[in-house]
């Protein structure tokens, strides 16, 4: 294992990638505003020929995520299509119908079953949960969901998780996501179905929207995914067989800052399975 340094920027990075499954949320905005620099990247590499999936564990189908993007100054330039976890949770609902599912989460997150018509209804009485984050992320925490949790797994219910992320930035604050109640309800011994990264059907979700961009399907080692969060983003990538740009302004910011570069033991102890480079921001 080698020493890793921060790269400066993004075009020192690709090294002759095709496609470019970037992060969205701790790398082209905060959750409050967009990061102009990176959205700058990311365009001037579609300028250059590449192709831009923006992959995310968003609890939302693309065009609301896009809707969100655009309202944080993040142009339609800067992508060519949009993944996420939301989509893939809205295909699980579309295969129960007329089962009965328990909504856990933000009235914000409501088009996550927009058009599916479900059966929506009480813990007591559902047939699965849909978790998309808490009720209150602002005050709340996964704890305050044990005694339901404990009453879920009592029923032997499956939570459907539609975002894997434990935490997200909002502004300079980190917030629980859905993620954090999935793992409590799997530590209580109840069973999760995750949809997001770092699971592998998002991956091969955004690979087939770069195909049909492209034209061809690019081969993995033309590949470079980036992100911010060792759990999801480089987990993901690297169980997909892929390289990852990580950018470490994101959630793990304290733990890199003043840090130049990694030797192979810290490498080691902060990543498991090394990315390709660090980079404070993304910048072109």
């Amino acid at each position: 294992m080698t020493t890793l340094r921060f790269a400066e920027r993004l075009s020192d990075v690709v090294n002759g990638a095709e496609v470019i499954l970037s992060d969205i949320w701790g790398v082209v905005h905060n959750g409050l505003e967009a990061f102009p620099v990176a959205c700058e990247a990311l365009h001037t590499f579609r300028q250059r020929g590449g192709t831009v999936i923006l992959i995310t564990n968003a609890p939302r189908p693309a065009d609301s995520v896009q809707r969100q993007l655009r309202k944080l100054g993040v142009a339609d330039e800067t992508y060519d299509a949009i993944v996420s976890s939301g989509d893939l949770t809205r295909l699980f609902v579309a295969d129960h119908p007329g089962k009965k599912m328990f909504w856990l989460g933000p009235e914000r997150d409501n088009s996550i079953y927009r058009g599916l018509d479900p059966v929506i209804s009480p813990l007591e009485e559902a047939d699965y949960i849909v978790c998309t984050g808490l009720f209150d992320d602002e005050t709340e925490s996964a704890e305050d969901y044990r005694a339901m949790m404990l009453q879920a797994r009592e029923r032997k219910l499956p939570l459907i998780c539609a975002n894997p992320d434990i935490v997200v930035e909002r502004g300079d604050r980190l917030i629980y996501c859905a993620g954090a109640i999935a793992e409590l309800y799997r530590e209580l011994g109840g069973e999760v179905i995750f949809y997001g990264k770092p699971h592998r059907p998002i991956y091969e979700r955004a690979m087939a929207l770069a195909a049909q961009h492209r034209g061809h399907a690019a081969p993995l080692d033309r590949v470079l995914a980036i992100g911010d969060s060792v759990r999801t983003d480089l987990a993901g990538a690297h169980g997909f067989g892929i390289d990852l740009l990580f950018v470490t302004r994101g959630i793990h910011s304290e733990e890199f800052e003043g840090i130049d570069q990694l030797d192979p033991a810290s490498v080691k102890e902060l990543f498991g399975h090394p990315p390709k480079a660090l980079m404070r921001e993304l910048r072109w």
